[in-house]
């Protein structure tokens, strides 16, 4: 568990952020992909440390595209909770 919490503690941050950016508002049509496009951009959400979230993806022995898909589908689940449930004009 302590792994678990490790590696996706930064990343929801990520997610979230990403989300935020998106016109909808919401974790709930976002991909992996998407996530991982805004990751390559060092200045976007720049004090999200890549280096411990890849650090946990490899601590599990999983791939950062799975670890992302299966964060977002963490975050769906309380995606109105957080806030991050989507913007009703666009159609979520």
């Amino acid at each position: 568990m302590e792994k678990v919490l490790y590696a996706i503690d930064e990343l929801t941050g990520l997610v979230a952020t990403s989300a935020l950016v998106r016109p909808t508002k919401s974790v709930m049509d976002m991909t992996a992909k998407s996530v991982k496009k805004k990751w390559k951009d060092k200045r976007f959400a720049a004090g999200v440390d890549r280096s411990i979230i890849q650090q946990g993806a490899d601590m599990l022995g999983v791939e950062l595209g799975d670890l992302i898909t299966d964060t977002i589908m963490g975050m769906r689940e309380v995606a109105e909770a957080v806030g991050l449930k989507g913007d009703a004009s666009h159609g979520m």
